[in-house]
């Protein structure tokens, strides 16, 4: 998938450059302010919830409310999904496996997994727990029958049987240990090593060997249906409530659920500020990384590593379907973030984070809210097509019910809306639409706008 496009997909990532340093914290007046405009000023979240971590010590600050009927106010104790921030907690049970001397990072995967189990191969080369730490075992995508679910809840139900038997027949589409590519496949496989060495299930070994020795007293996994006492609603880029996601296989990649108190913790720890059973652990997640081909960027066993401009900070982030998720510690000072929000919008909360640990870091300006248009719907039918935006890659525009949608090659439908009868919007994400002139009944072309790039489309037969 193209650069400008990842951001359609159901987990994406953001890799925002960094300037110099500056080593005291913003104060709380200053970051209440920051959140206020956001929510209130933007109405670009419902609820963020913020925790700044000095010298070990946190504060915490919260604004928004649980959801837009329950005026309850936000607070540190507040669950909110955590997305990929749960890759972190999987990749700190490898560090203490490697740490442990029960997993060698470049040995092959297949001797931490069952007798027999088939993982692909190419060019003589097998996959490595390294390799997949690091995104850069070759697995690009995800299993057909969780895209053709959605964003609802995608990976709902979705057992290790049906991942490893995806897998092993899995034909990789380039060599691996060479290039990154953001994998949940390939997490979601490591996960299942990481039990079979420790023989215990992935929920357990989390509760043993992380949040008991932390103090995270109040976090969990979501693996089964149903809501969280004491869980902020989560909310699409529209503002629309959405249910929340439980998984079974991929539990591992994104299941978290927890609070900054908890979250505060487990970056103390991480950072260095604070002495716990994991520091050897933690030690050696950045001790090897691999180039990400962002700019000053690589990463390690998990964390994410950007040394532009002078700058340390280790960092991930995380995105569900009503969720949006930030953690990261500057690693010359200690200073650590950790940033959890209600709402999925494109311009995220990554921004908040990276600029509490460096004010000159700016922060994003907000999509102002776009309108429905009131348009004549007999149009829609000309702009129904297939439309060419790159090699491989198209976009199907299709009606129904007097409704356009939109789908880019390999991702969900979504329903795009009027603004004027030649142009749309995406409500899940920052993006646009615009139709060429109808000739003969049919637009020719239309251009994507997202992302800053104004993108042709040409209709294909």
């Amino acid at each position: 998938m193209q650069r400008a496009f990842a951001a359609l997909a159901t987990v994406a990532l953001l890799a925002t450059p960094l300037m110099a340093q500056e080593a005291t914290m913003p104060p709380d007046a200053a970051i209440e302010q920051i959140l206020a405009d956001r929510i209130t000023r933007d109405q670009a979240n419902v609820a963020i919830a913020v925790a700044v971590i000095e010298g070990g010590v946190s504060r915490f600050i919260s604004h928004g409310t649980l959801s837009k009927d329950d005026p309850t106010p936000v607070d540190e104790h507040t669950l909110f999904e955590a997305g990929s921030i749960t890759k972190l907690m999987t990749n700190l049970l490898l560090a203490q496996l490697v740490v442990d001397g029960q997993i060698d990072l470049d040995a092959p995967l297949t001797d931490y997994l069952p007798e027999g189990t088939v993982l692909p191969e190419r060019d003589g080369k097998v996959i490595t727990a390294f390799d997949l730490a690091t995104h850069s075992a070759g697995f690009s995508g995800l299993p057909e029958a969780l895209i053709a679910k959605g964003a609802a809840n995608p990976y709902s139900g979705y057992g290790a049987d049906e991942l490893m038997a995806w897998i092993a027949s899995y034909e990789l589409p380039r060599a691996i240990g060479t290039q990154f590519e953001y994998s949940n496949v390939g997490i979601a496989l490591l996960a299942q090593a990481i039990e079979h060495v420790s023989g215990k299930p992935y929920a357990e070994l989390l509760q043993e060997q992380i949040f008991d020795p932390l103090g995270m007293t109040e976090t969990s996994l979501a693996t089964a249906p149903g809501t969280i006492a004491g869980m902020a609603q989560g909310h699409d880029a529209a503002g629309e409530p959405v249910p929340n996601w439980d998984m079974e296989a991929f539990a591992p990649v994104g299941a978290l659920v927890t609070n900054t108190t908890d979250l505060a913790k487990f970056i103390a720890a991480a950072s260095g500020a604070v002495e716990s059973p994991l520091t050897p652990a933690f030690a050696i997640m950045l001790d090897r990384t691999r180039p990400t081909g962002g700019a000053g960027e690589v990463i390690g066993l998990g964390w994410f590593n950007l040394t532009e401009g002078g700058r340390d900070i280790a960092w991930h982030n995380g995105i569900t379907g009503g969720y949006r998720s930030f953690a990261g510690y500057d690693r010359k000072t200690g200073n650590g973030v950790v940033v959890l929000s209600s709402m999925v919008t494109e311009a995220g909360i990554e921004d908040i984070g990276l600029h509490l640990l460096d004010s000159t870091l700016p922060l994003r300006p907000q999509p102002k809210p776009r309108e429905v248009a009131e348009i004549d719907l007999s149009i829609l039918p000309d702009y129904a097509g297939q439309y060419l935006l790159a090699p491989g890659v198209t976009i199907a525009i299709t009606t129904e019910d007097d409704r356009l949608f939109a789908q880019l090659t390999g991702q969900e439908r979504f329903e795009i809306f009027p603004e004027s009868e030649r142009r749309f919007f995406f409500r899940v994400v920052d993006a646009q639409i615009t139709f060429a002139d109808p000739v003969e009944g049919a637009a020719p072309s239309l251009m994507l706008h997202q992302n800053g790039q104004n993108m042709t489309a040409i209709r294909v037969p």
